[in-house]
């Protein structure tokens, strides 16, 4: 499996957490292009992503962001989400003066957290019929 054209780009996402499963909702209601596709980091296309990207099949202690042909991690992936979105996201540029290293850190800190503190789903969120051609599988 290859990414899509580079007209898309590919969020993988923990299809369990209640926050990732939030971010993808909120990019949902402010991507109306359609700019942004979808796939669990537990999917088979989302292991299959991973691993033509380098990255570890297992680990879903971070958001990834497929775009251009590169894979995005960590803190990274809303500073370029961001400014893709409808409205004023674009501020979300300013974090860029924060070091990667700070904003990384602040980034694992509630990934480590998430689970505890917003939960977590049995099974991956079945998207809404109208955003169901943004997943991919």
């Amino acid at each position: 499996m290859t990414s899509p054209a580079n007209t898309h780009a590919v969020l993988l996402f923990d299809g369990v957490c209640n926050l990732c499963n939030g971010f993808v909702q909120f990019i949902l209601l402010r991507d109306k292009g359609g700019y942004f596709q979808f796939a669990s980091l537990q999917s088979e296309e989302g292991q299959k992503l991973l691993e033509e990207h380098g990255l570890e099949p297992d680990a879903l202690d971070t958001v990834v962001l497929i775009e251009d042909g590169q894979a995005f991690t960590h803190s990274e992936v809303a500073l370029r989400v961001g400014p893709r979105l409808d409205g004023f996201w674009s501020w979300v540029r300013i974090f860029r003066i924060l070091p990667a290293g700070f904003r990384d850190w602040v980034y694992n800190w509630v990934a480590r957290n998430r689970y505890r503190w917003f939960g977590k789903k049995d099974q991956c969120m079945l998207p809404r019929p109208e955003w169901k051609g943004r997943f991919l599988g």
